[in-house]
């Protein structure tokens, strides 16, 4: 079974990352920074940018194949995804300002938004099935004795 939602974000999230990695290392060679941040903050900033996004993607994209292999997938997905990826650009460029700003909190909001809405949708969807009582799958026989 192919899942064209999963698979698509799975690859823009990896490119993200690269970028994301890529951001770091240049400034690093062009500050002359091999290790840490030596307390330069524009690295330290694009360091957590980057560290941010490998922290929530795992479970945004556990998510996102879990609900895609459940629903067959969907446009609302599609749309939870895009902002995800979205939300995670802008907070990259938003930590590359200084302070609270509209990027950086607009971002992390909006990732956690998402990831709190598909959390939510998951737990909903594992009771909701025909056939799963407490999640777990009912078989025939006690299917038919819980009609009596």
């Amino acid at each position: 079974m192919i899942l064209p939602i999963t698979l698509t974000i799975a690859g823009a999230a990896a490119i993200l990352h690269i970028w994301l990695s890529v951001r770091v290392s240049s400034l690093r060679r062009r500050l002359q920074i091999g290790v840490g941040d030596a307390g330069n903050e524009m690295i330290a900033r694009r360091m957590r940018a980057h560290g941010n996004f490998a922290e929530n993607v795992p479970i945004f994209l556990i998510l996102l194949f879990a609900l895609e292999l459940a629903t067959g997938g969907s446009l609302w997905l599609w749309g939870a995804a895009i902002l995800f990826i979205l939300a995670r650009i802008a907070h990259a460029f938003g930590m590359d300002r200084p302070g609270a700003n509209p990027l950086r909190v607009g971002g992390i909001t909006l990732s956690w938004l998402v990831l709190l809405g598909l959390g939510l949708f998951a737990i909903l969807i594992a009771y909701q099935s025909p056939g799963l009582r407490g999640g777990i799958e009912i078989s025939p026989r006690q299917r038919a004795a819980a009609q009596i």
